[in-house]
């Protein structure tokens, strides 16, 4: 006997929103299938005090070991989609029918002379045209009542029918309108099957031209001043309206079709699929994968057609294929489903209509799956404290690294070289701890160089600070005048750097100089994830599924947007003009400390020669070629106020630079947030 609690949901899984959930015992065997408006409500009444539950519900609830779920849009779908997998896994806890027979489908027995319209169970028969199935006999007699006002079909028995048709006197829905009574001749037998047709096109989806057409006779009867008549019309058209209700989940008669969606983001990838064999979902499957490299949309989706039809032969693999994007190139892909059927095999992008909605739902149920899995691996703690665990055996540490900080090295062809520092505690990000470092001892592309210069410039920072306040024991809080904690007074128990063998040594060179010893160093390498510590010629391999993996690739990851985004920043700046750049003689660190020491480009040009020449290694004659180049360069164009035409000051962005690294509070708020604008 199981315990609920062992498998219950963490608060925040379930999605409030309609749904149809499974829950399975130790051998995987799906027990019990339900359905809710709202599946987090639904399934908080399972998880409760055992002595507050049904006897039959207490026993299910112990018997299974899992609890899962997929996500719909209407309840209507919820309840096809529980119907198909009660039909599917025949769960020993769900209510059977009290008849023990199928459900309930609407059926046109077009294999008659006057074509009837009746509910129908058991085995389909040839020559009958069938629509559903229904959850409840009394849903498809609400359904033909409705259309009975348009499409009056015969729906009365073979018994009914030759009475009438022997005594001559219709039955009562021949009297109201209900029918059109072919049984004592008022309709033809041509005309009858032709209505039957309609009647069957309208419940196969073909709505449309019947819809304007009654809508262009109640408008032509107002005219005509028949009111009664346009008044029917109306009530005709409501009916319709009515009956048009659409199940996303089941799709048209006879459709056989896979639908595959996938939810991605930078490190991982949710996949999953529908099987429609029939008009409806008779299945679900789904994975999450980690993405080793930066690949499409269309990568994935060519990866999941060959996981799902490897081994697939024959009807296995279904008439039509419908995915989010498609592999480039197409022809090879649809080439090989088409040899693995047997016949031709259609792959593409739904575009409109109930396979777009049903590819909807699909990619609904994928996010949901990402946000689930996410959900599990980052925000538990026990997941966290795992993977934290992971990394202090796979590192050899003495305790799990509750501090990471990761660095990362970025630049555009050996220009613009800059670094990035992000922060990780407990297994989560410290966005207000990041930094940013600008690389100017040196260009080109030596990300070695570069990595032991960052390493450096922070941890003699962090040394600096703390002879300023001498040893300190564990908990005590070193913070500034204005009580924020120091930028660099907390050491990391693990340094990541983004890089194999050489960055990791360079880091570790970068340590041993400044006399530090007790902090741990690795580099995690993109190409086959492998990680690097030093003085070790081979990696660390840790499983593909590990969660300490998991969480370096996380922090490894974090670090190299964060460079970049800084790096693209920096490199727009560069690529803007400025009056500077004209001024003969005049370099960079000149150029810089102008900026640094005027704050603005404007503010430099209403200073005077005396007040240039305050600044640092600037000479009379240089601070006099400054302000003539300034005066003859041109103004930029004022800002103008749209809504008033009046022309709007507008004060350039000061600058500021910091020798050990920037923190994220210099940069824009976007930057101060630790996300890509």
């Amino acid at each position: 006997m199981a315990d609920p609690s062992s498998y219950r949901p963490q608060p925040g899984e379930i999605p409030d929103s309609p749904g149809v959930y499974r829950f399975r015992d130790e051998h995987r065997r799906v027990i019990y299938v339900g359905k809710a408006k709202s599946l987090r409500q639904r399934l908080a009444n399972y998880f409760q005090d055992l002595t507050n539950l049904h006897p039959r519900t207490r026993t299910m609830v112990t018997t299974a070991t899992s609890v899962e779920w997929t996500v719909v849009s209407t309840e209507v779908e919820a309840l096809q989609l529980e119907y198909t997998w009660i039909k599917e896994f025949d769960p020993r806890f769900n209510v059977k029918y009290r008849d023990d027979k199928s459900y309930p489908y609407l059926a046109v027995t077009m294999n008659e002379e006057f074509p009837r319209v009746q509910v129908m169970r058991g085995q389909k028969r040839k020559g009958v045209r069938y629509f559903g199935p229904y959850s409840h006999a009394w849903a498809i007699r609400d359904t033909v009542d409705l259309l009975l006002r348009v499409f009056p079909v015969r729906t009365c028995s073979a018994g009914v029918f030759k009475n009438a048709a022997r005594t001559g006197r219709p039955c009562l829905l021949g009297y109201i309108g209900k029918c059109s009574a072919p049984c004592v001749g008022r309709i033809s037998p041509e005309d009858h099957r032709e209505l039957a047709e309609e009647f069957s096109d309208f419940m196969a989806g073909r709505t449309g031209t019947y819809l304007r057409r009654l809508e262009k006779q109640m408008m032509q009867a107002a005219e005509d001043m028949e009111y009664e008549r346009a008044a029917r019309l109306r009530d005709d058209i409501e009916a319709l309206k009515k009956a048009m209700e659409k199940n996303a989940v089941v799709l048209t008669d006879a459709t056989d079709a896979d639908l595959i969606a996938v939810a991605e983001d930078e490190l991982e990838a949710a996949v999953q699929i529908f099987h429609v064999r029939g008009g409806r979902v008779r299945g679900q499957r789904g994975w999450v994968t980690d993405k080793v490299e930066d690949v499409t949309t269309g990568a994935l989706v060519e990866h999941a057609l060959q996981q799902l039809y490897g081994e697939e032969t024959g009807d296995s693999v279904p008439k039509e294929v419908l995915v989010p994007a498609l592999p480039d190139p197409i022809e090879p892909v649809q080439d090989w489903l088409t040899g693995r059927r047997g016949s031709n095999v259609s792959l593409r992008i739904p575009q409109r209509g109930d396979k777009k909605a049903l590819m909807e739902t699909v990619q609904r149920n994928a996010l949901q799956a990402l946000a689930l899995h996410k959900t599990k691996r980052a925000s538990d703690l026990t997941t966290r404290s795992r993977a934290l665990e992971e990394i202090a055996d796979a590192l050899e540490l003495d305790s799990a690294p509750l501090r990471i900080e990761c660095y990362d090295i970025s630049h555009l062809q050996g220009e613009d070289v800059v670094a990035s520092m992000v922060v990780f505690e407990d297994g989560l990000q410290r966005k207000g701890e990041y930094r940013r470092f600008q690389i100017k001892g040196f260009e080109g592309q030596d990300d070695v160089r570069s990595m032991h210069e960052v390493i450096t410039r922070r941890f003699r920072r962090y040394l600096a600070e703390k002879e300023k306040t001498g040893e300190w024991a564990d908990g005590d809080v070193l913070t500034e005048e204005d009580g924020r904690p120091k930028r660099f007074a907390y050491p990391p128990q693990l340094v990541v750097v983004d890089g194999g063998q050489p960055q990791v040594a360079a880091a570790k060179k970068a340590l041993d100089g400044l006399g530090i010893d007790d902090i741990a160093v690795c580099g995690l390498a993109k190409r086959l994830e492998e990680v690097w510590v030093p003085g070790e010629d081979d990696p660390v391999v840790l499983p593909r599924s590990s969660e300490g993996l998991y969480l370096l690739q996380r922090v490894r990851d974090e670090a190299h947007r964060f460079a970049i985004t800084y790096q693209r920043t920096k490199r727009t700046k560069r690529l803007r003009t400025s009056p500077l750049d004209e001024v003969p003689g005049l370099g960079e660190t000149r150029k810089q400390a102008l900026i640094k020491h005027f704050g603005s480009v404007k503010r430099l040009r209403s200073a005077t020669i005396d007040q240039i020449q305050e600044v640092p290694g600037i000479g009379r004659k240089t601070a006099e070629t400054i302000a003539v180049a300034l005066a003859k360069a041109a103004p930029a164009a004022p800002a103008v106020n749209t809504a008033t035409g009046e022309i709007m000051e507008e004060e350039e962005p000061e600058t500021t630079a910091g020798s050990f690294g920037e923190p994220v509070s210099a940069g824009p708020p976007d930057e101060r947030r630790g996300q890509e604008t």
